[in-house]
């Protein structure tokens, strides 16, 4: 949350070296209940599982990160794999069971409530952002629209200094989100609402705050009700303010907030600076039943709205790419549908592909860059055959090159 993301489980998806016929496949059916079982999905043979194995132990060592864990999921079958440990500097071993936290993938959660209260006519995609939370930047005429895209023109409040800076020194103090998002009110806009995408925590944080306003209820409840229990998400959770996890649970480390790039234990650090932009726990079973929903849509949101989500991220507003773009709260990397997570400690990827059904799922309990940027992270992902490669019909698990 404080730094940008792209980091080591951006480069076990591998999503740079992907290559599909179909390129966004945002036409795919909104409906889980329609879609029929694919013959398309690669088979989880001793041969991929080997390759997928490799990625993560690649990775790992690669992003010197103290654990890694995946998930694939398909018709075909399923395959969940490990490398390293729970925890720094121990021998505890990692289970699906484990807990950790998920980051910006509570985005993609936020954005589906948002998108039930606008079906049950409790909100508008028109509503402007000052109707619920007045005073900001593009206030009287950025929309719900706007912000659920990153489309508003506010500022990310993860770049303000000094909210960052009393984080970094504190880190399990307890944030308002009213005190987040005061930190970016005196913040000229960036550009007219739907001009451009820019990647806001502070949208995502608004519309964590319309929420609550318009249901009378937390987050932490709407999410239950809405999404978690349907779902059968027993082991997720919106923490609030606590700095907890429920065992077992992965511990993270990372080097944010350290002018001298100290390695930290991150793991009780309060996610209350990240509200409804990041602070959600999962497991990986949980997140492979969320990768579901949200592609599908099955048992969160109506069909047409679903089909109107997925097609969300067909947008030309730049920079997005037909490749790479961003909707309604989901992004679509090359036919995948889903979203990465940071928060300090933690790097998580959820993606799912509709036409073959298939669910990625990848955490790892660090944030480590090992001094390579987002930018250069690239030789990185292309060095390893991603996961997404290895599942993609066609691609690295189909073809006669053995792993790298």
């Amino acid at each position: 949350m404080i730094r940008s993301k792209s980091l080591a489980a951006t480069a076990v998806l591998g999503l740079v070296v992907v290559a599909t016929a179909s390129g966004c496949s945002s036409n795919s059916s909104g409906s889980g209940s329609s879609a029929s079982p694919s013959a398309n999905a690669v088979a989880l043979t001793p041969e991929v599982q080997a390759k997928l194995q490799k990625v993560i132990d690649d990775v790992r060592v690669q992003f010197k990160a103290p654990g890694l864990q995946a998930g694939v999921w398909t018709d075909n079958g399923q395959w969940v794999g490990t490398s390293g440990v729970a925890k720094a500097g121990t021998t505890q071993t990692i289970t699906p069971a484990d807990h950790s936290r998920v980051g910006s993938i509570t985005k993609t959660m936020t954005g589906t409530v948002i998108l039930q209260l606008i079906d049950e006519g409790k909100l508008s995609f028109d509503d402007v952002i000052d109707k619920y939370v007045p005073g900001m930047p593009n206030g009287s005429i950025a929309t719900i629209k706007n912000l659920i895209e990153m489309q508003s023109g506010i500022p990310t409040y993860t770049a303000d200094t000094a909210v960052v800076n009393k984080y970094s020194a504190a880190p399990t103090t307890a944030f308002t989100p009213q005190e987040l998002v005061n930190s970016v009110k005196k913040s000229p806009p960036m550009f007219a609402p739907g001009a451009r995408f820019f990647y806001s925590n502070t949208n995502f944080v608004l519309l964590g705050m319309v929420i609550e306003k318009v249901t009378g209820k937390s987050v932490s409840d709407n999410f239950s009700e809405r999404l978690f229990k349907p779902l059968g998400m027993n082991a997720t959770s919106a923490p609030g303010t606590s700095t907890s996890l429920p065992d077992p649970y992965l511990s993270g480390i990372t080097e944010q907030g350290d002018p001298l790039g100290k390695i930290k234990n991150a793991t009780n650090w309060n996610p209350s600076f990240a509200f409804t932009a990041g602070e959600v726990i999962s497991t990986l079973d949980d997140l492979h039943k969320w990768g579901v929903a949200l592609g599908t849509g099955a048992g969160i949101l109506k069909d047409e709205t679903q089909k109107m989500r997925l097609d969300s991220v067909q947008t030309t507003v730049p920079p997005n790419t037909s490749q790479r773009s961003y909707g309604m709260g989901i992004v679509n990397t090359a036919g995948w549908f889903g979203h990465t997570g940071e928060i300090p400690g933690y790097n998580t990827v959820l993606n799912y592909k509709p036409d073959t059904h298939t669910t990625i799922v990848v955490m790892v309990n660090s944030d480590l860059t090992q001094g390579t940027g987002p930018n250069q992270l690239a030789p990185a992902v292309v060095g390893f055959e991603g996961l997404a490669g290895i599942m993609t019909p066609g691609g690295t698990a189909s073809s006669s090159t053995s792993p790298s």
